[in-house]
């Protein structure tokens, strides 16, 4: 096992029916209750379900309905993953084989290519070693010039105690990069986001095609990996972006803890992007809003609607905090997949109030820190923690 916290599992099947989608709740990874779930449009009237036509989303992505962002991918909803292609590239000077995925591009005509996300914001994170360099080989492979990652590390999370489980007692990411790793790569003008999957195995090491991986070998959020196909298959998270729910891939952070409880790459060179700016015209990065402290289920097997945070995480409630996002594509003209972590904690006032509820999208929280009820943790001033993590979001389901 590579944590050691219960983990709760049910399973998501989507159907579009009409101007929204129905998702129906069975047993899954991706979601332990009905945490990103949206009833069927016909509840409360009196037009059957079958008269509703598709989604508004299909006709234009930003209206309501389901819409896949990477579509690169083939998201599985049902199983809680994606599988996107699987790149093979190699540290120059050296034979070490480095596998790798492309989830976003500052070129928005390589993103339209690739079925990425475009982030026109990705060229003010490659600032000092934020983007690593690389260039292309005579064969079409690509090269890098730095950035290892060790996959060796025994991920494990062991929760602190008392009615508060957060912050754990200790933690410890499953794959820890050099001084030098960040995600980000310099390549041909552009900048790309290509996470290391794996590093220095080859092809008969990563034959996984069907079975569990090995971890030690590969990165925490891999379900399978096939060299052969060129695939890999990931696990998903959910989360919400103004108030639509998200999955996303959690691949790299530059902050030990938050590796550990995302099940990430720790990725040390990502703390050269500035955080803190989010919305100035030269910075690199998309705020995102977590909670230490929010609503947890009652009692074990029970649910909690408003259920959130990293108390509920760690209690064993569910694996996704319900983090919020800023802008998405789709959504926002300013995304960016490196998340500036905005982590609050509820007030005392609050709690005894009652206004400690689920909250889907950042005005809302903004809102609450403005009026006191949220706080960074310890009462301290609201803001970016300096936590970056690298979640590019892979499909929106409303």
């Amino acid at each position: 096992m590579r944590t050691i916290f219960p983990i709760k599992f049910e399973i998501l099947k989507i159907t579009t029916l009409g101007a929204l989608a129905s998702l129906t709740l069975v047993a899954s990874p991706l979601l332990a209750d009905s945490d990103g779930t949206t009833p069927p449009a016909s509840i409360g009237a009196d037009v059957p379900v079958t008269y509703f036509g598709p989604a508004p989303s299909s006709v234009e992505p930003e209206l309501i309905g389901p819409h896949q962002l990477l579509t690169a991918g083939e998201v599985d909803l049902a199983a809680g993953t994606v599988k996107l292609p699987l790149y093979e590239g190699h540290l120059a000077g050296t034979d070490e084989t480095v596998w790798y995925i492309l989830t976003d591009t500052s070129d928005a005509g390589q993103a339209a290519a690739l079925g990425i996300n475009y982030s026109a914001k990705l060229e003010y994170a490659a600032t000092c070693k934020a983007a690593r360099n690389a260039a292309y080989a005579n064969d079409g492979s690509v090269v890098f010039e730095q950035g290892r990652v060790d996959f060796a590390p025994v991920h494990s999370v062991t929760p602190g105690n008392g009615p508060h489980p957060f912050p754990p007692q200790a933690s410890q990411p499953g794959s820890v990069g050099d001084a030098d790793y960040s995600p980000l790569v310099r390549l041909g003008g552009a900048i790309y986001n290509a996470p290391i999957v794996a590093f220095g195995v080859e092809d008969a090491e990563l034959d996984f095609c069907e079975a569990s991986p090995d971890h030690s070998l590969v990165h925490d959020k891999v379900v399978n990996i096939c060299p052969r196909d060129h695939t890999v298959t990931l696990r998903l998270t959910n989360g919400f972006s103004f108030s639509r729910p998200i999955v996303y891939i959690s691949m790299d952070a530059n902050d030990s803890l938050a590796a550990a409880l995302e099940s990430a790459t720790l990725a040390p060179a990502l703390s050269d992007v500035t955080v803190g700016r989010d919305d100035s015209f030269t910075s690199g990065v998309e705020r995102l809003f977590a909670v230490t402290n929010g609503p947890t289920n009652d009692a074990p097997g029970e649910v909690n609607p408003q259920r959130q945070g990293f108390d509920s995480v760690l209690s064993g409630d569910a694996p996704s905090p319900l983090n919020v996002f800023g802008g998405i594509p789709t959504l926002a003209t300013d995304y960016s997949p490196l998340w500036d972590v905005n982590l609050g904690e509820w007030t005392q006032e609050a709690i005894d109030n009652g206004y400690r509820s689920r909250i889907t999208d950042e005005f809302t929280w903004l809102g609450m820190a403005v009026r006191g009820f949220v706080t960074a943790p310890g009462g301290k001033p609201y803001g970016s923690s300096g936590i970056i993590i690298n979640c590019p979001p892979v499909s929106r389901l409303l």
